[in-house]
């Protein structure tokens, strides 16, 4: 078995771990404090909108492999009057966005654009989009993401529980905001395929979250009939029992994601895989980030408040502080932590002490036989 095979095997049984539930505010002040950086930078930086949204034209110049996104810019910009977006294009083709332009506009600019690039005209196609069009689709996204958020409460409210569905939801929102901070401090262009990439991580933002949920579910049941572990204590070894999984999980998404981001937009020019691929890079590790650090600590907050829990809670506090006075650890893992084992096994061991007596007695009286 490889040493992460065992490693997840070692956090599994609980032989090792690492205390996410116990130093969860710390965690909860890394959150927050990324999150505030992601709402000013979305306030004082502002969104990049495409065309899409707030309408405008795209020209696309064929072979343009000789000519700089410099030249282009300035070309697109002395002929419109307005601020341009160039993109170098994988084909060796360019794509020019100019917004403000309408349809009666874009022939005009067009034929400007290509006697300042020098290139023949018809070697230029161009495309009006209208800003009506782009509102269609963000009040879609809108509805969808409004109808997701939905579903997903009422989901896990009734596969899990309130508190469950609460924490989940506040994890989707904090890598939603995260996301969209970093699009605004990074200044890249919000596109449709920002819009599906947003709502493509929302899946892989709970999948991990689920997953952890599931095991907590399982290591629940009748806890308080148990006097060994606290809920918390059975949330932190949840998380360190899927945290290994949550990892490769992760890492084998992040890897084809990045393979988009850097590879595929860096150095193939494709703008609209930088769209989708930062949003679905930047969502992914947030969901897994907060699966971990958010979602459960906040559940296991949330529990500790109810009277049963606090109640269990005392109950093994106690236990713990009369058998320190004994001389006993009930963190053994071999232990179960229960005095009625203790008392099982000094009798076990009474047993055996008296069973070797009596072979010790029968032993001389076989030999006054002889």
């Amino acid at each position: 078995m490889s040493r992460l095979g065992t490693l997840g095997a070692r956090l599994y049984r609980g032989e090792v771990g690492y205390d996410f539930v116990g130093k969860r505010k710390i965690w909860y002040g890394v959150s927050i404090l990324i999150t505030i950086t992601a709402i000013v930078g979305l306030a004082v930086r502002g969104l990049n909108m495409g065309i899409e949204f707030k309408g405008g034209a795209v020209f696309t110049v064929e072979k343009a492999s000789s000519i700089s996104v410099a030249q282009a810019q300035e070309a697109a910009q002395e002929a419109s009057g307005h601020p341009a977006i160039v993109q170098k294009l994988g084909n060796g083709s360019m794509r020019i966005q100019v917004s403000e332009v309408d349809g009666a506009q874009a022939g005009q600019v067009g034929d400007a654009i290509a006697n300042e690039l020098k290139v023949p005209a018809d070697k230029i196609n161009d495309e009006v989009v209208g800003p009506s069009w782009g509102e269609q689709i963000a009040n879609k996204a809108w509805t969808g993401l409004g109808v997701f958020m939905f579903l997903v409460v009422i989901y896990l409210a009734i596969a899990f529980e309130w508190r469950m569905a609460l924490a989940a939801l506040i994890a989707l929102i904090h890598d939603l905001t995260i996301t969209v901070g970093v699009y605004a401090l990074v200044g890249f262009e919000v596109t449709p395929g920002t819009v599906i990439g947003l709502l493509t991580i929302l899946g892989y933002s709970l999948y991990d979250t689920v997953v952890v949920f599931d095991s907590l579910k399982e290591g629940t049941k009748d806890i308080t009939k148990q006097t060994r572990w606290t809920y918390s204590e059975i949330a932190n070894r949840s998380i360190n029992g899927t945290l290994v999984r949550s990892i490769n999980t992760t890492v084998v998404a992040l890897l084809p994601v990045a393979g988009l981001l850097f590879i595929g937009g860096g150095f193939l020019g494709a703008g609209m895989l930088n769209d989708i691929s930062l949003s679905l890079f930047v969502g992914l590790a947030a969901g897994a980030y907060s699966s971990i650090f958010i979602a459960t600590p906040l559940v296991a907050d949330l529990k500790e408040r109810e009277p049963q829990m606090k109640a269990l809670r005392k109950r093994v506090l106690a236990k713990r502080a009369a058998a320190a006075a004994r001389g006993e650890s009930l963190d053994d893992p071999s232990s179960e932590g229960a005095e009625g084992e203790s008392t099982e096994r000094k009798a076990t061991a009474a047993s055996a002490v008296v069973g070797q007596r009596d072979r010790g007695r029968g032993r001389p009286s076989q030999g006054r036989r002889r």
